[in-house]
């Protein structure tokens, strides 16, 4: 390999880039709301060209679900623990702590707003992934011989009521009520 064709280092500068834009998306859904912001905005925001961002998103719908994707999986990875109860509690702790976090009702309303704004891909991405993900949680306890609710269920038992809070300002959100939730469904 010749010096013009180095590998791309995992991390780099495209990573710092994506790393700036997604925070600088994050910090104007918390102060402006959806819909208030640009990607001129976005790329001021970030210290980053427009055109990064259309290359690289190609739309600012793009950009939130993608956003709002990242937070998502990065902050709430699917937990295996061994049992579906173990799973769940896991799941719905680490689910409270990112929507009560710093950033997380900025990404919940994001999600809300990407899911009701008329751009349904956007909030067909979003309900997709995390079926898809809640699903592999419940198909492994399942193969463990276990007896485990639909994904839906999971969602009107534990995740609803928690955003329902929090989109409200009722939060904390104890763990005891976390963990209360999850024995109701069980």
């Amino acid at each position: 390999m010749n010096e013009r064709q180095r590998a791309r280092r995992p991390g780099g500068r495209s990573a710092r880039v994506g790393a700036q834009v997604h925070q600088a998306v994050t910090d104007l859904i918390s102060e402006r709301g959806y819909g208030n912001f640009t990607v001129g905005d976005v790329a001021a925001r970030a210290g980053v060209a427009d055109s990064s961002i259309y290359r690289r998103w190609g739309s600012l719908e793009t950009l939130l679900t993608d956003v709002a994707l990242a937070r998502l999986n990065a902050q709430s990875p699917m937990p295996d623990t061994g049992s579906l109860a173990g799973d769940l509690r896991t799941y719905a702790a680490q689910v409270a702590r990112e929507i009560t976090g710093p950033d997380g009702p900025a990404v919940l309303h994001l999600a809300v707003a990407l899911s009701s704004s008329g751009q349904l891909q956007a909030g067909d991405d979003l309900r997709a992934e995390r079926m898809r993900q809640l699903q592999s949680m419940l198909d492994r306890a399942r193969e463990r011989g276990e007896h485990a609710p639909d994904a839906f269920d999971v969602l009107d038992h534990i995740l609803a009521p928690m955003y329902i809070r929090v989109l409200f300002g009722m939060v904390p959100l104890a763990l005891d009520y976390v963990d209360g939730l999850v024995d109701r469904l069980l």
